[in-house]
Formats: structure tokens, sequence, C-alpha cells
């Protein structure tokens, strides 16, 4: 029977807070601090990047998509400089692994999500997703909180560099993006202008070029023709994230939801995933623990 996409939008909502800890849980930040990776977005760009090995910026840029060019060229090949791209790998998982037994994840819990992911990424289609792919190419850990951490940040990433490929054959660029996700609610704009670099004049620029489009209206907000697209972007995003479950029967995904909503739970409650994040996540998703509503 044919899967919805909207099981890869409750997926997501699943997998990004236990993959997030490497971004916001205080053992991340001081395993990224001590390589000496100066400030946050620093150790950011060099652990989220180290997979890809030490290219040039304007390589994670593209990669990144919606980060200001500046902002990335600010942390590499400085990072480099400071400590290479297999220590950041080696910082990013023994952190992850700290911050998620900290939340109160057993390895039997993580094994179980693990395995089913292992066997659903094996086979996945690296096509059009250099993070993904660069990711897959890492040994899969052997502990298996590693695994838990390693298999949501694969499928984080296949979801991210279909989401590029769909804005891309949208037309609109990664700074565009931030300024359409803000007028849809997703997020608010201040926030999403702190966390991705803008100034007012940069935001009046992106939103001046939405609005020839017909995107959004004088005030800034979506039209019919914006809010159409918006939702296109979202629910193409989902259908082309969903072939990653594809080598799993039915079961088998009823069995990964309900392995690993409880874990996201544990790390939610545990406090370091901010309630809002640039993500825009859903967490009234964790009421349940199937592949569709209760």
């Amino acid at each position: 029977m044919p899967r919805n996409h909207t099981i890869a939008r409750r997926l997501h909502d699943r997998i990004e807070p236990v993959h997030a800890v490497t971004y916001f849980a205080p053992e991340a930040r001081a395993a990224l601090d001590d390589l000496g990776y100066r400030g946050f977005w620093m150790g950011y760009v060099a652990a989220r990047s180290a997979p890809l090995g030490a290219v040039p910026a304007e390589v994670v840029t593209a990669a990144f998509y919606n980060f200001a060019p500046e902002r990335v060229a600010k942390a590499l090949p400085a990072a480099w400089d400071v400590a290479p791209p297999a220590a950041a790998l080696r910082a990013r998982q023994e952190s992850a692994v700290a911050a998620l037994r900290r939340c109160g994840v057993t390895d039997d819990e993580a094994g179980a999500v693990a395995d089913l992911g292992a066997k659903a990424l094996a086979g996945a289609d690296v096509g059009g997703r250099p993070l993904f792919a660069a990711n897959r190419a890492l040994d899969w850990p052997d502990e298996p909180l590693a695994r838990l951490w390693h298999t949501t940040t694969l499928l984080r990433e296949h979801r991210g560099d279909g989401h590029v490929a769909v804005l891309v054959a949208e037309g609109v660029s990664g700074r565009e993006c931030n300024v359409l996700h803000a007028a849809a609610g997703g997020v608010s704009e201040e926030m999403i202008k702190r966390s991705r670099d803008y100034d007012d004049a940069q935001w009046a620029h992106h939103q001046s070029a939405l609005r020839r489009r017909g995107l959004l209206d004088d005030r800034g907000e979506l039209t019919v023709s914006g809010r159409e697209l918006k939702q296109r972007i979202e629910e193409r995003t989902d259908a082309v994230a969903l072939p990653a479950l594809d080598a799993l029967a039915d079961d088998e995904v009823e069995a990964l939801f309900a392995a690993l909503t409880p874990i996201t739970r544990k790390v939610v409650a545990a406090g370091d995933i901010p309630a809002v994040t640039p993500m825009g996540l859903n967490r009234d998703y964790l009421d349940d623990e199937g592949v569709q509503p209760a």
C-alpha cells in the first residue's frame, strides 16, 4: 500500500531533537570548545561539515544552503587549523553519546532504533544528497547510543538535502527560504534574522524579491500564491524524504516509530533542545507512538 508523505514529517519531528543534541547539549558545546574552536558557530560549522572533509567554504555554503556565506567563511578553513575534521567527528559523536545517556536513553532503546535505521539507510539513494552521502560514508559505530545518533543524523541530512533540492527546483534561494519560512509562521522573524545573520536591509532585500514574485504582500505576509508555494515545498520535501524508509516493511516502520518516540520524549524532557528552533518542529506529534495519529 502506498505510504502517505506525512509519515516523513512525523519522522522528522522525532529524529531532529535526537540529532540536535550535537548542537545544543552542554556536552557537545564543551567538547567542541575543548578542541579550540572559537564560539558556537565555528564549532557548529566544523562539526556538521566534518564528514565532507576539509573542503572549501563555498562547498559547505552550497550544502548548508540557507546560511550566510560570510558566516561559513568565518569558520572555514580557519577551523581546520585549530583541529582537523577527524577530531570534530570524534568530538561530535562522543559528546552526543554522553548527552543521550544523560537524557536517560538506554542501550536497548537505542539499539532497536539503530538496527531498523541501518536496514533502511544501507540502500538509500545518495544521488543529489551530499551531506547524507558524506555521513553515510563514515563507519557505522558499534556503541548503541552512537549508532542511534548516527541513524538520526543520516535521516536528518537525507531530508535536508532533499529540501534543498526542492527549494532549488522552485527557484527559492537559500537566503529567501528563511524569509519565506518566517512569513509562514514557522519561526519568528527575530529568531531567523539572529540565527541566520540578516540585518534589516538584507531582510528587506529578500522580502522585495519574494514580493516581486507575488509571494509576499506589502506587509511581508504570504499571499495566496505564497501559501501555495510554501505548502508545495513542505509536501514535496516530505515526499522525497519518504524513500529513506523503502527498505522497511510496514510493520518495521511502525516498530521504528514505537521505538523512537519514547527516546525523543526523553531528549525533549531533558531541556537542552529549545522549544522553538529554526526548523519549526511540531512536538504535538510526540503524543502518540504510531506512524499515524492515534
